[in-house]
C-alpha cells in the first residue's frame, strides 16, 4: 500500500516589524506655559519684575513621522523624527496687577522630535517607549489697550526632552495602527515683547507639553 503523506501542524506566521517607514499623526496637546516678567523700562504695562503667571491651553497636534525598526527577537529597537503643527493658543487678561488691560498671548506653533524608541513585540502587537530630544517654536505677546497703549510680540524656539510611550498594531505586513502619549520639557527663553522704540519689557517663559496622538504608518 502506498504510504501516507505526513502534515505538520500549521504555524502561523510571526509578525516582521524591520523596516522603514513614514507616516501622519493627529490628535490633541495640553500645553502649560510659566511665565515671569525679568525687566520693565517701558511706558506701558502693569507687571514689574517678578510677576509673572501660568497658562494652561489645548489645541489640535497633526503632523507626521519617519523612522526605522529592527527587530531582535522579541525585541524592537528604533530611531523616528516627527515634525508637528498646532493650534494650542492661549490668552490672559491680566486682572491681578492695574486695569486687566494687558493682555498676554502664548502659541505653540510647531514640535519636532528625535527620538530612540524600544518596543517588546506580541506578533501584530507593539508596546513601546520612546525618549530623546524634543524642541518647539512658541510665539509670545503683549498688547496694553488702555492709557499708555503699546505692544510687541517674539518667537523663539525652545530646546528640551521628551518621555512618551504607545501601542502599535500591524494591521497588514506594510500598514500599521497606533496610539501614543508623550511628555515634553522645554528650556526657558527670555521675550522682549516691548520693541526697541518702547524699551524693555521682557519675560522668562517655560514651556511644559503633553500630547495624545493617533498615528497611522507604511512600513516599507
Amino acid at each position: 500500500m502506498p504510504a501516507k503523506a505526513v502534515r505538520g501542524p500549521i504555524v502561523a506566521p510571526v509578525y516582521n516589524w524591520t523596516g522603514c517607514y513614514i507616516g501622519g499623526h493627529a490628535g490633541v496637546g495640553w500645553a502649560k506655559r510659566d511665565w515671569s516678567n525679568t525687566a520693565n523700562t517701558t511706558a506701558f504695562g502693569d507687571l514689574s519684575p517678578g510677576n509673572g503667571f501660568s497658562q494652561t491651553n489645548s489645541g489640535f497636534v497633526g503632523g507626521g513621522q519617519l523612522g526605522c525598526n529592527y527587530q531582535v527577537n522579541q525585541w524592537v529597537l528604533g530611531i523616528e523624527g516627527t515634525f508637528s503643527g498646532t493650534s494650542i493658543k492661549g490668552d490672559l487678561a491680566n486682572g491681578t496687577f492695574g486695569a486687566a488691560d494687558d493682555v498676554f498671548s502664548s502659541k505653540i506653533n510647531s514640535i519636532a522630535t528625535v527620538t530612540g524608541r524600544v518596543g517588546l513585540a506580541f506578533n501584530n502587537w507593539l508596546p513601546y517607549i520612546k525618549g530623546g530630544y524634543a524642541g518647539a517654536n512658541v510665539n509670545f505677546s503683549v498688547s496694553d489697550t488702555v492709557g499708555i497703549v503699546g505692544s510687541g510680540s517674539q518667537t523663539s524656539w525652545h530646546n528640551g526632552w521628551t518621555l512618551g510611550g504607545g501601542l502599535e498594531y500591524g494591521l497588514t505586513p506594510n500598514w500599521i495602527l497606533g496610539i501614543e502619549y508623550d511628555y515634553i520639557s522645554l528650556n526657558s527663553k527670555n521675550y522682549n515683547v516691548a520693541g526697541a522704540s518702547a524699551g524693555v519689557y521682557t519675560f522668562d517663559v517655560k514651556p511644559r507639553i503633553s500630547q495624545l496622538l493617533a498615528r497611522i504608518s507604511y512600513k516599507f
